[in-house]
């Protein structure tokens, strides 16, 4: 009897794991995702353009931050500005999980469309101690992304009928889920004062600046504070 190809296995186990892994994400993404569709439709989208602006942009912070300055016309320089701001964070996610993807340039390139906070992270935790494959990054994104599409559209055609997820503390999913992944990276001093400062500085900028800006501040205070830890640490005996 032939025996099974051991590729063929390892990809299905992978792809098993990304399932498993993206699982709670793709729950909490639920109940945001129909918020966003009902608040799209109060600012004028139909449905079928809330089901196409989240199967082009598949950025659900960038997309609530579009629909907060919709008007007709639309500010289409003021939207890129601030969608930009929100988004940059992505570029430094991409080049800090590029060289663990399994993947070749002409696949990190498509891979990284689908690439999230939480997919992001569940990726770099991954990659602790095994390759991010892409039989991984696919199951996760498809289901992400599927979920994502979804959820927007059936909260643009139920509308009004929702009700506020705030109400049940639906809209804190995401946040809480995230702190839990971040929190997975293990207590190191870089670790620590990495999420530390960029907390610190996000929080203040945002209390005192406002939003979008607190965005990009609290990635630039963590890459600063990552590298300033990181020097310190290889220069001690």
């Amino acid at each position: 009897m032939d025996q099974a190809n051991p590729y063929i296995a390892s990809a299905r186990r992978d792809a098993r794991a990304g399932l498993r892994d993206i699982a709670p994400a793709a729950i909490a993404a639920v109940p945001i995702g129909l918020l966003f569709g009902a608040v799209a439709v109060t600012k004028g989208l139909s449905p079928a353009e809330v089901a196409l602006m989240s199967a082009l942009v598949f950025a659900g912070g960038a997309q609530f931050a579009a629909i907060e300055t919709w008007t007709s016309p639309a500010p289409v320089l003021a939207l890129a500005f601030g969608t930009f701001l929100i988004n940059v964070r992505h570029v430094l996610m991409g080049a800090s999980l590029s060289p663990k993807a399994d993947l070749s340039r002409g696949g990190k390139l498509a891979a990284f469309f689908f690439l999230t906070d939480e997919s992001w992270a569940l990726a770099e935790r991954r990659a602790l101690d095994r390759p991010v494959t892409g039989a991984y990054w696919a199951a996760m994104a498809a289901v992400l992304y599927f979920n994502w599409v979804v959820s927007t559209t059936l909260g643009a055609v139920l509308g009004s009928l929702l009700g506020d997820p705030a109400r049940f503390g639906a809209d804190f999913a995401f946040t809480a889920l995230f702190i839990g992944l971040v929190a997975s990276f293990g207590r190191s001093r870089v670790t620590l004062v990495t999420v530390a400062a960029s907390a610190a500085v996000a929080a203040l900028v945002h209390r005192f600046v406002g939003a979008p800006w607190h965005v990009a501040s609290g990635a630039l205070a963590g890459i600063a504070a990552a590298y300033l830890a990181a020097g310190e640490g290889s220069s001690r005996p």
